[in-house]
């Protein structure tokens, strides 16, 4: 189809979709390809760009004083016609190319619209664009043509496939779909798609793919059962193609061959408007596709303009008058005269070419649909505004050499190229087209879903868009309730290689598979996942951590498990942290009830003896050996049992700190009153024996107070200064138990309590031997031996203390140590008070002075 004009725009469009080669005998020369096959929406797509540049010819404000003419070309969907079309566009139709002022010959072309097929645009573009000849697709998607170095002048009104595939993986991501299998055509178109796909897929991390397959040209039925038969036994219930239509229809055959039901199929834009696909015998198998469709626009005119094709029979020698005869011959069904031998006899019709097209109910003047054609529309008005552009530059200021400009006697197809780059138009039906760097236009797809009504009918409606713009980046926007599901229930399928794992658990990669094929492995104690799903990293536990302030450990998947915070661990589930259990010696536990109830038996046993003690003051068995010391030393053993209580409870600082310092000093005390005891008991003796009296003169009670005071009052520098310089604090330990926190209190300075406790082993190291050097004194002064005694008792209680205390964990080394001051308080107690409470309330008879003395006593 050819129009003269000023300048001449060209195009390729498939109006058949097959040709038939001749026989190549290499002895004559050999006839033409035959094209076969009418493709009406190819035809429509070709007067689409007539009526365009037709419509920018009556429009005075775009290219004025300049006409546009069009040589349109049919590929037939053959690379070597396609080929062959776009060489004459580049070169012209005559031999001679004559241009000057009175633009006398053959106009070249200006700029190219086409091709529709990516592996004949890429072709005809390495060819081309050595001559900066600006081409604009309209139908080629391969993201290989994206490549500005490769293919410098090629430009296209429809979006890469590049991002169709992140279309793509929107969508299967919307639906939570992680297991699908991939099926792509053998050319450019379906191998490039199924990289991009392999590549996208794998950095978004949302999906893997069951298999990859790719689609043979023609009918190869083997290959399509094996291809099929895998379809079958997959786990994947979604299927998403990148081919054309003609793939479809024999992969379709295959399918239904074999019944392969329940799949979700997804469709590239190359068969998603596919109506031959949409039919009665194939919807159970493609009802409820979803597919990516080109955007979908408006022409106002066009149905009028393609209400006036008219066969001119008075033309028969013309191509483009023979592609309009056959367009009504397959429409109307009938032949143009001469007829076929044998058609009249078959009451075939013939076309008179005053046939009413418009109640045929063709497919050509069906507006609803128009998404190549949208994008033909726009591409010519894409080279039309550029041209525009182009004409309209003032001399002097042009973008060219010496700020030239072009001119319409001397334009450049490479010129063309600079402008196009640079032009930004919005269309009548309001989108805004405009090329970046690479020649891409801002994306935007339809997203298609094929409705099988009850009546049967098949209806493609529109479900929603993905786009993408300078503002707001990719957005996907779908309407859920406007899809028909071909599954039963009516809801989107599932389609994972292993169910998500529940909360408490954790993703085990299989070996060999692919990551979305897992095993859930329960978490480790003290680790937790409460996130069901895959990769679902994302996401996960962000809430619950930054809620305790910990915002280092965020995982948004189940993929591995989280440790919990410090003070908590895992639920029995495995799915939320809680605080851990506390553990530290209360008074509410066994243990801890026993021992208070020991101390305060201590304590009221020592208030017992210190009342009969005071009862009985006068008594001789009182007031031997300094009474006052017993007195003191009674008191001091009830603050030894009720210092024990200090340990029982959680520890606080003031506790800790008391806890030491006061068991130190106290026991400083008890030991001093029984050191000056035993002193006193040698005193006595030493006064009793002929010349004596000198000792006791000095160690009188004013000395023997003092002496406890000295004693008690070195005890407690050390412990002022142990408190001062590493003073014991609370700690919570979680290294005995990971469960559990214990509640201890760490002594701070080990040198200081070690020196706390050495004070003390010393004053009763001192006391026993000097008890024991005195065990041998006569029966008057016996109480050298309840002394040595109860030293000795204390002694082996301490002693047997240290290693207890050190190997006991937690609260266990309290009860210990509280262990140990009951059971050296109750034996000095016992052992010191114990008999002389027996005299005192049982044997009155041997409270006296003279059985204490021992004179008139008999021996029995």
């Amino acid at each position: 189809m050819h129009m003269e004009g000023d300048v001449v725009l060209g195009g390729l469009f498939e109006v058949h979709y097959s040709s038939v080669f001749p026989e190549l005998s290499f002895t004559s020369e050999p006839n033409q390809p035959r094209c076969q096959g009418f493709d009406i929406l190819g035809f429509r797509h070709a007067h689409t760009m007539a009526f365009a540049i037709n419509e920018i010819n009556k429009n005075s404000d775009l290219l004025p004083n300049v006409t546009l003419g069009y040589s349109l070309y049919d590929n037939c969907a053959t690379l070597g016609i396609a080929f062959r079309a776009s060489l004459s566009l580049a070169s012209g139709q005559e031999e001679q190319i004559v241009l000057d002022e009175t633009c006398v010959g053959s106009n070249p072309v200006l700029g190219i619209v086409g091709d529709s097929y990516s592996t004949f645009t890429i072709a005809t573009s390495d060819v081309i664009g050595l001559f900066q000849l600006p081409i604009v697709s309209y139908f080629a998607t391969c993201p290989c043509l994206s490549d500005r170095k490769r293919f410098p002048s090629f430009f296209r009104t429809i979006p890469s496939d590049t991002f169709q595939v992140r279309a793509m993986i929107q969508i299967l991501n919307h639906f939570s779909w992680t297991w699908v299998g991939l099926l792509v055509s053998d050319d450019d178109y379906g191998l490039h798609a199924a990289r991009s796909f392999q590549s996208d897929l794998a950095q978004s991390g949302q999906g893997c793919l069951a298999y990859t397959e790719i689609l043979p040209w023609g009918n190869d039925p083997t290959e399509l059962r094996r291809i099929v038969n895998l379809i079958k036994t997959s786990t994947s219930r979604v299927v998403i193609v990148f081919a054309h239509e003609t793939h479809m229809i024999h992969l379709m055959e295959e399918v239904v061959r074999q019944n392969v039901t329940a799949r979700q199929w997804m469709a590239s834009e190359a068969w998603t408007a596919s109506t031959v696909l949409q039919t009665p015998h194939l919807m159970p198998y493609l009802g409820g596709t979803l597919g990516i469709a080109i955007r979908r626009g408006e022409i106002p005119g066009l149905r009028e303009f393609l209400l006036q094709i008219r066969p001119n029979q008075s033309y028969n020698n013309s191509y483009g008058n023979s592609i309009v005869k056959q367009f009504w011959e397959y429409t109307f069904q009938c032949t143009f005269a001469p007829a076929p031998a044998g058609w009249v006899e078959a009451e075939g019709a013939l076309c008179t070419g005053q046939e009413d097209l418009e109640s045929a109910g063709t497919e050509l003047l069906d507006m609803s649909e128009l998404r190549p054609e949208y994008n033909v529309y726009k591409a010519v008005y894409a080279l039309a505004y550029a041209l525009d552009d182009m004409l309209r530059c003032v001399p002097g200021t042009g973008p060219f050499s010496g700020h030239s400009c072009a001119s319409i006697q001397r334009m450049e197809p490479w010129q063309l190229v600079h402008y196009l780059q640079k032009v930004n138009f919005t269309t009548s039906f309001g989108d805004i087209v405009s090329f970046n760097e690479n020649g891409d236009v801002l994306p935007i797809y339809d997203i298609m879903n094929w409705q099988w009504l009850p009546d049967g009918k098949t209806k493609v409606h529109g479900v929603g868009e993905v786009k993408r713009s300078h503002s707001k980046g990719e957005e996907l926007t779908i309407d859920e309730n406007k899809i028909f599901w071909n599954f039963e229930p009516k809801e989107p399928p599932r389609s994972v290689c292993s169910e998500s794992c529940p909360p408490g658990t954790r993703m085990a990669r299989k070996k060999g598979e692919p990551e979305c094929c897992f095993d859930c492995v329960p978490c480790s104690d003290g680790e937790i996942s409460n996130e069901t799903g895959w990769c679902s990293c994302s996401i996960f536990l962000r809430h619950m951590l930054k809620m305790h302030g910990n915002n280092s450990l965020v995982s948004l998947d189940s993929m591995e498990c989280t440790s919990c915070p410090e003070d908590y661990w895992s639920n029995a589930r495995h799915d939320h942290c809680v605080p851990k259990k506390t553990e530290f010696l209360s008074y509410h536990e066994p243990l801890g009830i026993c021992l208070t109830t020991a101390s305060l038996l201590g304590t009221f046993l020592c208030a017992v003896v210190l009342g009969i003690f005071i009862l009985h003051r006068s008594t001789p068995m009182v007031r031997a050996n300094n009474s006052e010391l017993s007195f003191l030393l009674l008191v001091s053993l009830k603050l030894c049992f009720l210092c024990s209580l200090l340990f029982i409870g959680r520890p606080r600082l003031w506790t800790c700190q008391l806890r030491h310092a006061g068991f130190g000093i106290i026991f400083v005390l008890c030991v001093s009153c029984i050191l000056v005891k035993t002193m006193v008991v040698l005193a006595v003796f030493k006064d009793s024996k002929p010349g004596g009296g000198v000792v006791l003169k000095w160690f009188g009670a004013m000395q023997q107070r003092g002496t406890v005071l000295v004693l008690t009052s070195v005890q407690a520098v050390i412990c002022t200064a142990w408190l001062v310089t590493s003073s014991p604090t609370p700690h919570k330990n979680t290294l005995y138990h990971n469960d559990k926190i214990v509640y201890e209190c760490v002594v701070g300075s080990t040198v200081g309590f070690a020196v706390l406790l050495g004070y003390i082993g010393l004053l009763a190291i001192l006391s026993f031997l000097l008890a024991f050097l005195a065990r041998n004194l006569p029966d008057n002064f016996n109480e050298a031996k309840l002394i040595t005694f109860s030293i000795l008792i204390f002694c082996a209680v301490w002693v047997a203390f240290v290693p207890a205390y050190v190997n006991s964990p937690g609260k266990y080394a309290d009860a210990v140590e509280v262990f140990a001051i009951l059971a050296s308080s109750f034996g000095l107690l016992v052992a010191l008070f114990g008999p002389k409470c027996y005299i005192i309330l049982l044997r009155p008879e041997r409270n006296t002075k003279k059985a204490i003395m021992g004179r008139g006593a008999t021996k029995s």
